[in-house]
């Protein structure tokens, strides 16, 4: 997975149950699940944190997901869409307990990082992408992400049905300029982006 948030090395945040004076600091951990079940497992693990099984050390479980905007039977639709399918976010401490529990939740295929020594994210990798969780929460994205010369069909407006190709991209505004081909003329035009769909 190209996108999925980066790991470093810390084997030795797992702290085996009763050992240690001090209670070791909680680390972000990614933990694998099948594809279209993080919320149930996110259910799961919230639900172990409300009745006490873990014993305080999962601290916070989270599905990182962004705002996305799309045109459905020509009204704008907002939705949740996942960064990264499959996986989510575990800030706990890594204990005997706390592991076993996140494994044997239904749907967990494993933590990032090994078998039976889980790696925690980087401070920074967790912290860039809380941010940009809260940051696409407040403004919402395109479904598609959209490139200079990218072929696009316009499904709205006065073009919809006609072919065309991004010339320029503006996420600020959430517009395109595309250049549609009109009785043999390319005509540029510019769109909201939930006004097209790539191909």
């Amino acid at each position: 997975m190209a996108d999925a948030p980066e790991n470093n090395g810390g084997a030795d945040q797992f702290v085996p149950d009763g050992e240690g004076v001090a209670e070791p600091k909680a680390r972000w951990y990614i933990v694998h699940t099948y594809s279209g079940y993080e919320q149930r497992v996110e259910q799961t693990i919230k639900e172990m944190m409300r009745t006490g099984q873990d014993n305080g050390a999962i601290k916070e479980v989270v599905v990182p997901t962004e705002k996305v905007i799309e045109l459905v039977k020509g009204a704008k639709k907002t939705s949740m869409r996942k960064f990264y399918p499959g996986y989510i976010m575990v800030r706990m401490v890594m204990n005997d307990l706390s592991w076993h529990l996140v494994q044997s939740i239904p749907r967990v295929t494993g933590f990032v990082g090994g078998k039976n020594r889980p790696t925690p994210m980087r401070d920074s990798e967790a912290e860039r992408i809380l941010a940009m969780m809260v940051s696409r929460q407040e403004q919402p994205r395109p479904k598609f992400h959209f490139e200079r010369g990218d072929e696009v069909r316009v499904i709205d407006g006065p073009f919809g049905g006609f072919n065309g190709v991004v010339e320029d991209v503006n996420y600020d505004k959430g517009k395109l300029r595309v250049e549609v081909s009109i009785f043999g003329r390319q005509t540029p035009v510019e769109l909201d982006f939930v006004q097209v769909t790539k191909g």
